[in-house]
């Protein structure tokens, strides 16, 4: 695994202050002041600036995303029985109420959310929280897992504005696994890794858990 390297212009003391506040900073201002009705048109500009970040800086090639990759189908299948095992015996213990309800009342809409998800949601996430991150901030990373590790926090803590311990544990383990698909395989696979496992967390009814609606702030 390398960790992709950086415009060698670009001075690190900067490139740090750049990197907490995009990755600290932003999803922490995100969680405590913003309303949860606004929460999603803040992602989105937090995702353009991202894209931005990402064009402008140097060696970057768009083209670097999807050219020679493979999909790794093994690790895909993984992800898919361990999302959909996890995601049942969380709703089973937490929201019972919940296991399979989109599926059951509302499957067209489900349908939606498929495909949807992969292109508004699990697409521009990785193209900030994958490429953005391990290609211009590579510089700054560990070697190895500690670099997937910090990853995956960051992944994580960027979701810290649904205010949920499940939603933590779930997005830190996704983080693991798309940040190293993403340094093995490149983008496509952790783009698809991505997808896949938001897909089934829906169908199983954790979208509960990433509503805006049921935000409640500890405070």
């Amino acid at each position: 695994m390398a960790v992709d390297s950086l415009d060698p212009v670009r001075s690190h003391p900067w490139l740090m202050v750049e990197f907490v506040a995009l990755y600290i900073g932003a999803p922490l201002a995100i969680a405590l002041f913003l309303p949860p009705q606004r929460m999603f048109a803040a992602l989105f500009l937090f995702s353009i600036a991202g894209m931005v970040l990402l064009w402008r800086t140097g060696g970057f090639r768009w083209g670097k995303l999807i050219r020679g990759r493979r999909i790794p189908w093994f690790e895909v299948a993984g992800i898919a029985a361990a999302t959909l095992i996890s995601g049942v015996v969380i709703m089973w213990l937490m929201q019972p109420q919940g296991l399979f309800a989109i599926l059951r009342e509302r499957p067209e809409f489900l349908l939606l959310i498929w495909l949807l998800y992969p292109i508004l949601s699990a697409l521009p996430q990785e193209l900030i929280f994958r490429a953005l991150f391990f290609h211009r901030y590579g510089v700054l990373l560990p070697r190895g897992k500690a670099a997937i590790a910090v990853n995956a926090a960051v992944f994580s803590f960027a979701h810290l504005m649904y205010w949920s311990w499940v939603v933590a544990l779930l997005t830190f383990a996704g983080g693991w696994f798309f940040g190293r698909a993403y340094l093995r395989h490149g983008f496509p696979a952790a783009w698809l890794l991505h997808a896949v496992a938001g897909n089934i967390l829906f169908a199983v009814g954790m979208g509960y858990y990433f509503y805006s609606g049921n935000v409640l702030r500890p405070f």
